[in-house]
């Protein structure tokens, strides 16, 4: 028997939504062409999940933490992950990400350069509303359909999070699904001086767009409670990092520091202190300096959710 190199964990959502249903099935089953070399875990007793899990014939783990409005806690998720084998390599993939090999080759590569590390990427979007029929010559279908129609992803965040087994053995009890914990990632991996590679022109990912019905009330989850609560248990809103944090790239066989131009240099110099220091004053100092209205309008939030809180007080 083949031991995993690879584990995929994610927590799907429920499978009552036909278009959910559709996409979260597309990706899971291309997962699948990873087998045997990757371990797939769903996560969350979610309805549906583990009619799906028994169809496609991969790991099923319905207990997992939830926070006090039932939304699973990526700490529960991570550890149920790493816990279900022994595989050197671990990933955390949003349930609407369609994956191809590279995912895996990338992933080996990169663990033969260094023991500790984290890769991430941007994806691209497209228009998915049928099951894929994964016969013969649908990954050059689904890539003409990218090139043609589909859009390369801002530099916001990633969908997908490889990284070795020794990293990320300890995780906040985010909110998955909402904001805030991804960016995390990045922040947390920089400040432990583990590489961020960025394979963006390496690991071919498709994010097969969607509405957000399924949160309450149907809007993104930027401003979702659980979303500032996300933030607040990150250290911060200096502590939300993106793909402009990474410090390395992963290109043609090669992991190489990332091209720095004069927005990478300048945004180096205002996250140094961040990941340097205990300090959180000099983290506030830069960000003051590189975004003096933004700080601005910060304190004066600040100063009127003291003066709210005093009015309680007295009254």
């Amino acid at each position: 028997m083949i031991k995993p190199e690879l584990t995929i964990f994610t927590a799907p959502k429920p499978f009552t939504d036909s278009h959910i249903s559709t996409i979260q099935y597309n990706a899971i089953r291309s997962w699948k062409k990873l087998e045997p070399e990757a371990s797939i875990v769903l996560i969350g007793n979610e309805e549906g999940v583990d009619a799906v899990a028994k169809e496609l014939d991969v790991h099923f783990v319905p207990d997992v933490k939830r926070n006090s409005q039932n939304t699973p806690l990526i700490s529960s998720i991570f550890e149920i992950g790493r816990n279900i084998n022994a595989s050197p390599l671990l990933a955390y993939i949003n349930t609407d990400i369609i994956i191809f090999e590279d995912f895996l080759d990338t992933a080996r590569h990169v663990s033969n350069k260094f023991e500790q590390f984290l890769i991430v990427g941007q994806r691209w979007d497209l228009e998915i509303t049928e099951l894929i029929n994964f016969s013969s010559g649908w990954k050059e279908e689904i890539k003409n359909n990218i090139h043609a129609i589909g859009k390369l992803h801002s530099r916001s965040g990633s969908d997908y999070f490889i990284f070795s087994r020794n990293c990320f053995q300890k995780i906040p009890e985010f909110a998955v699904g909402r904001a805030g914990w991804d960016n995390w990632m990045f922040y947390h991996a920089r400040r432990n001086k583990w590489p961020v590679i960025d394979a963006t022109k390496s690991i071919f990912v498709i994010h097969q767009n969607h509405d957000y019905s399924h949160l309450p009330p149907g809007k993104k989850h930027y401003h979702l409670p659980e979303t500032y609560e996300n933030i607040k248990l990150a250290g911060g809103r200096r502590s939300i990092f993106s793909m402009m944090d990474v410090d390395y790239e992963y290109v043609d066989g090669i992991v190489k520091k990332y091209p720095v131009n004069w927005k990478k240099f300048w945004r180096e110099i205002e996250i140094f202190p961040l990941i340097n220091s205990d300090l959180q004053i000099l983290g506030l100092l830069t960000f003051s300096i590189f975004h003096p209205k933004r700080a601005y309008q910060e304190f004066r939030t600040w100063l009127r959710i003291i003066k709210n809180n005093k009015r309680r007080k007295n009254a």
